[in-house]
């Protein structure tokens, strides 16, 4: 890693959505799907979607902070997803679908405070994202890596996750990858 990648770890929902989303990031040269956030070694899908790990489902980018600043993935992390909404996102539901900022040094942390601090002056519900120290990271199975982009056609993808992305690509349109 150069001494301009840096790592962030976001959570909002189902991490399908997310990875697609920074997959496309100028300046973002790995997306992971995975799970943090635990009280259990080594966890699986299926162990996670049971809630018995405490893990989120999560992505971990690794970006360069001269093309891409973390505060620009921040604002893009709360565009993708409502951060108003306590252990859900829409029809995902479970403390593994929290909305969670896993920081990585206190600038993260900092950033990310003031950012959810000037977000919950639009919003009338109370901003319930988490913001934590990152722990272990787990990759996730390996067909859950790069989703969208292997099943577009599938039923979630389509109906759920094309419409988000077509929103970011919109608003982020100046930030993505040729």
């Amino acid at each position: 890693m150069s001494s301009t990648t840096q790592v962030a770890t976001f959570g909002g929902g189902c991490f399908w959505c997310i990875d697609a989303a920074f997959r496309r990031v100028n300046g973002v040269s790995d997306v992971s799907s995975g799970y943090t956030g635990g009280n259990t070694d080594n966890p699986t899908y299926k162990s996670v979607c049971n809630g018995t790990t405490g893990h989120a489902e999560v992505v971990k980018v690794e970006f360069d902070s001269t093309i891409v600043s973390f505060e620009t993935l921040l604002a893009m992390f709360f565009t993708l997803h409502d951060a108003t909404q306590l252990n859900r996102q829409g029809n995902d539901i479970g403390t593994q679908y929290r909305s969670v900022v896993y920081y990585h040094n206190d600038e993260q942390l900092a950033l990310t405070n003031t950012m959810i601090e000037q977000l919950q002056t639009h919003v009338s519900e109370p901003i319930v994202t988490e913001v934590s120290p990152v722990t272990t990271y787990y990759p996730a199975e390996h067909h859950h890596q790069d989703y969208y982009n292997e099943n577009p056609q599938q039923g979630y993808c389509s109906m759920l996750i094309a419409p988000k992305l077509h929103k970011f690509e919109t608003v982020f349109k100046e930030f993505l990858a040729e």
